[in-house]
């Protein structure tokens, strides 16, 4: 689990950063298992002042970071829209890696395998219950091509 002080999170304010920690919240793992229900949030709104809407941003770059080898290039997939897992999971690797050789040129880009792995952990991970979203398992891109089961009779 990467375990970044709070200030790493992109655009988190020095007085966000000291409501959280007076909350026993030192690292983005622990805030993102602090945010990962949205009634966790709630709770969290109400100690902190954070909107749980500012919390739940803060929670997917904390998600974010708990993919191996993708820290580097967290600023170069938020310009090209991958800003949480949800996206990433939902990402073509091939298509991805294109974007993001494209964007940074091949010598500066991760190998077509790197983001291939980042897609499978992304799809591996449900971390943060969204707003108004499908039960993760519902969502699953594991179930996307599947044709529903039938029930069992027994």
């Amino acid at each position: 689990m990467a375990m970044k002080t709070l200030e790493y999170l992109r655009g988190i304010s020095a007085d966000d950063c000291r409501k959280l920690r007076a909350r026993g919240i030192r690292h983005t793992n622990q805030l993102l298992h602090a945010v990962t229900l949205e009634i966790d949030r709630g709770r969290l709104s109400a100690k902190t002042g954070i909107s749980p809407e500012r919390l739940l941003e803060l929670g997917r770059q904390c998600a974010m970071l708990e993919i191996s080898g993708m820290e580097q290039y967290l600023p170069v997939l938020r310009r090209l829209g991958i800003t949480g897992l949800k996206p990433l999971k939902r990402a073509d690797p091939a298509r991805l890696h294109a974007r993001i050789v494209d964007a940074v040129g091949l010598a500066g880009a991760p190998s077509l395998q790197m983001v291939q792995y980042w897609v499978s952990q992304a799809r591996t991970c449900d971390t943060l219950e969204e707003p108004d979203a499908l039960p993760a398992q519902v969502e699953s891109p594991n179930l996307l091509d599947r044709p529903p089961r039938p029930a069992h009779a027994g």
